[in-house]
């Protein structure tokens, strides 16, 4: 039977290191049996929030154990879900805003958020970062939801936005047998903003050992030397901002 691996790691970024400043992205994975499902949620806090890296933090448990949940009742997620998987999110960073005696915005992030059981994805996206994935059929690597940029350059939208946050929800029916989740911090590596597409050769090296790997779940050998890229001086050389990326195979 088909079962899915992956690496994940996130490392902090050398303009926070300088500054003796906490890694402000965050991350979960899991996999429900049930449905043969893998979820990926990376989330980055803003750098201009007080704390951001609790906001990033709070939304990636929230939203990862809400789609748990609804997995393990043998449903796939309807849009209803996933706004109440929001606003409970919200609600739970304004409970702790609330608790501090700060506000919402102070923890400010953005959500990239996948869903697969190979045959149906499903793409939560708040903000920028990306969600990548590979066509079973065909090979082919390209972006299901793509980063989003606010009213000026350098800005983005958060989940802690007022008003509401921009929600963008992704649903594909293609059969797919890579995944990757990343925040924006490797942007400028991934993708290939000139033609507005997946940089390929980045995700099929970056892919090729978690699939040919022996291991179903989470291989903690092949994310602590994804953990040891991310934070190496080639990397560091190109961005000096936090950097999250989750790569999950079907095999």
């Amino acid at each position: 039977m088909p079962s899915w691996t992956w690496a994940a790691a996130s490392r902090r970024g050398t303009s926070h290191e300088r500054l003796g400043e906490k890694r402000q992205d965050a991350f979960r994975t899991l996999f429900v049996a049930a449905s043969d499902t893998v979820v990926l949620v990376a989330c980055d806090g803003a750098g201009s929030a007080a704390r951001g890296g609790a906001g990033s933090a709070i939304a990636a448990r929230v939203l990862s154990r809400c789609a748990r949940d609804v997995l393990a009742e043998g449903r796939w997620p309807s849009d209803d879900d996933v706004w109440d998987w929001i606003d409970l999110a919200r609600d739970r960073i304004a409970a702790a805003a609330r608790r501090r005696e700060l506000v919402p915005r102070d923890f400010a992030t953005t959500v990239v958020m996948m869903i697969s059981n190979g045959s149906d994805t499903l793409v939560v996206h708040v903000g920028d970062g990306a969600a990548v994935v590979r066509d079973a059929a065909t090979g082919a690597w390209r972006a299901v939801s793509w980063p989003a940029q606010g009213e000026y350059a350098s800005t983005t939208f958060f989940l802690t936005d007022d008003g509401g946050p921009q929600v963008r929800i992704a649903r594909e029916a293609v059969a797919v047998d890579r995944l990757a989740a990343f925040t924006d911090g490797i942007e400028r590596l991934a993708l290939d903003f000139a033609a507005e597409r997946a940089h390929a050769p980045f995700f099929s090296g970056m892919s090729k050992p978690v699939a040919a790997a022996e291991v179903s779940g989470w291989n903690l050998p092949l994310s602590t030397k994804l953990g040891d890229y991310l934070s190496s001086p080639a990397v560091n050389a190109r961005t000096d901002d936090d950097k999250t990326l989750i790569l999950a195979c079907l095999r």
